[in-house]
């Protein structure tokens, strides 16, 4: 039997549909997620619960005429399946294939391109603005998840919205939102009169009438008031309707007709307009529904029968290797306390939050407020370590520097995922933190070649005066064996492996591609090639005289780091040659790193190769330099 989705080219064919076939498109687009995410991973869990939402939002307005702008885009599947995906959508997140988030480039129904949250209100009220301006027609809504309402954007753009007055529609997907409404009869009654043409028109007439007339506009206020109050009474509204919106809601977020209806309502209201949704992250597939890490984030390479992965990883990861650290440093100092984003268990802090109970703060998407949380801990004598992916950090910048760098507050940054992470892709590639966090005063930046590594630089971190960043990169760590933890020199690098005489080429690497790189120079030495390498471990301040030394020893020098060559460790150690005076001696430099685009998603070990990154990059650099073939200077 025919599949309703197998005719779904576009939105027009959506709209085609008789209302009461809405549920049965639902459930084979949830089907089609499942199956695809069981082979490619991704985001399962958000976007099974928004599938409803998102046909609804296609059954009533027009995309790409009316812009719909997903929050984060965890939620957007079921988008990229009606907008012309369909037959694409078993390639996302792999080489080549769909992107697992929102993009541009990738399909004009992508208003806006994202992988962070709490940017949708913000950005659809800057298009619902310049469609104004330019006289265009069409509408915006923004598809915000209760995660990102946690975020002080989010709300920075619902206070413009409401000041301004536009006919924005925001739609809140809610499945755990601490506003936890009573969906009740009575609740629901109001929000569908609330939503009503027929209550719209009055509320209109009401209003040009009684402004006509002698103290009309304190009638109009008493109303207003009178309104909001009984909203108060049923619904979390008041909130919303506080920051200038009217509040829609709570609405079953997985009645699809009944949202279709709603939407085609709200479609002609004037004014800001919040549509709360109550949903279920995973709703329709049991794992992802009973599992609350599954539906936090996802699944990868599961089962689609159990749900279970199909095959775990046989070392731990580097996460794992640093909430192990952490807890121990929680143990021996009571002063130490951890700090997440809403990630949790994405940066393993579940561990501390099961331990350490009362050191463990998860504050939400706020990245900003987890920094400036974490300087006013750090002035009255705590130790606190913020846990957070390099591309979240990002979104906290002005507070590092203002709010911790500036004070000299001694507070830890753990970032994980800092280099490539895959099929995760732009949004989330850890390629920029070495370059802005290297030129921040008084900030000491480290790089672990291993878990053992890790493991000391926190130690060493926590016992510093100042603050401190260490990045380390998603998936397997090395197996090493792990020593007592020990406090490092700061600003000192090391040799790992070192050739007798003048070796041939020197190669600094920077955290995970030193193991590259001592393969390379093993490999090169079965050709007669004596390479030595330095393994940095920190990026700032800089081993200036190992860099030097070893430069000048063999007169070629390679350096590679998986982060942006723009300001990164290798610039850092152009900048002590050049200070020195050393690069106008004949003195042949190559670097190695991430080139000034942003880098696609695709597979790590694949992307490695491509940058030049692993082993075989690592010994052509050098063979390279040996055939006089890179440029003198800086490469």
């Amino acid at each position: 039997m025919p599949r309703l989705l197998d005719a779904i080219d576009g939105p027009a064919d959506v709209k085609r549909l008789p209302p009461e076939d809405l549920p049965a498109l639902c459930e084979e687009i949830r089907a089609e997620i499942v199956r695809i995410c069981a082979s490619n991973g991704g985001h399962l869990g958000s976007s099974l619960g928004a599938v409803e939402l998102c046909v609804a939002l296609h059954y009533a307005f027009d995309s790409p005429r009316d812009r719909l702008v997903w929050d984060v885009g965890h939620q957007a599947y079921a988008h990229k399946i009606l907008t012309g995906r369909r037959q694409a959508f078993s390639t996302i997140r792999t080489p080549g294939g769909l992107a697992g988030f929102p993009e541009r480039a990738e399909s004009p129904h992508d208003a806006f391109g994202v992988g962070h949250a709490s940017t949708a209100i913000s950005a659809a009220l800057g298009m619902l603005e310049a469609r104004r301006l330019a006289g265009e027609p069409g509408k915006v809504v923004a598809v915000v998840g209760d995660g990102a309402m946690t975020g002080g954007m989010a709300f920075e753009g619902l206070n413009q919205a409401g000041y301004l007055g536009r006919d924005l529609l925001v739609v809140l997907n809610d499945n755990e939102m601490s506003i936890s409404p009573n969906v009740g009869a009575l609740s629901e009654w109001f929000s569908k009169k609330f939503a009503s043409r027929t209550y719209n028109r009055w509320r209109r007439s009401v209003k040009e009438f009684l402004a006509t007339v002698p103290k009309g506009p304190q009638a109009i206020e008493m109303i207003r008031h009178g309104i909001n109050a009984t909203k108060a009474l049923v619904t979390p509204g008041i909130l919303f309707e506080g920051l200038g919106f009217h509040y829609v809601g709570p609405v079953d977020g997985h009645d699809v007709r009944g949202l279709a209806e709603t939407f085609q309502r709200l479609s002609s209201f004037d004014g800001p307009v919040l549509l709360h949704a109550i949903t279920t992250k995973g709703k329709g597939y049991h794992p992802a529904e009973s599992d609350p890490a599954t539906r936090g984030h996802g699944l990868s390479f599961f089962d689609v029968d159990t749900g279970e992965p199909v095959k775990k990883a046989a070392q731990k990861t580097y996460t794992d290797h640093f909430a192990q650290a952490l807890c121990e440093e929680m143990e021996r100092d009571p002063r130490v306390v951890a700090i997440t984003a809403a990630m949790l268990e994405g940066t393993g802090l579940i561990q501390a939050k099961r331990r350490f109970p009362e050191r463990t703060f998860d504050v939400g998407i706020a990245e900003q407020h987890a920094v400036t949380f974490a300087a006013g801990l750090a002035c009255e004598g705590a130790r606190p370590v913020v846990a957070v992916y390099s591309t979240f950090l990002q979104r906290a910048y002005d507070q590092i520097i203002h709010d911790v760098a500036l004070q000299g507050l001694p507070v830890t940054f753990a970032l994980d995922r800092a280099g490539l992470v895959g099929a995760d892709g732009k949004t989330h590639q850890g390629a920029f933190d070495l370059s802005y966090l290297r030129c921040v005063p008084n900030l000491v930046v480290m790089a672990p070649s291993d878990e053992g590594e890790l493991r000391h630089m926190l130690h060493t971190a926590l016992r510093l005066p100042g603050p401190a960043a260490l990045r380390f990169p998603r998936g397997t760590a090395e197996g090493v064996a792990l020593e007592p933890v020990r406090p490092l020199e700061v600003g000192k690098g090391r040799v790992v492996k070192d050739v007798p005489g003048k070796p041939d080429v020197c190669v600094v690497a920077v955290g995970t591609r030193v193991r590259a790189a001592v393969a390379a120079a093993e490999r090169l030495a079965r050709e007669g090639i004596a390479v030595v390498v330095v393994d940095l471990r920190f990026v700032k301040p800089l081993d200036e005289e190992l860099v030097c030394a070893q430069a000048l020893r063999s007169g070629r020098l390679v350096t590679v780091e998986e982060g942006a060559l723009a300001g990164g460790a290798g610039a850092a150690c152009l900048e002590a040659l050049a200070a020195r005076g050393l690069l106008s001696t004949g003195l042949s430099v190559k670097r190695l790193g991430l080139p000034d685009r942003f880098i696609t998603h695709g597979e790590v070990g694949e992307q490695r190769a491509a940058l030049t990154l692993d082993e075989d990059g690592v010994a052509a650099a050098c063979r390279a330099l040996l055939a006089g073939r890179a440029a003198r200077g800086a490469a």
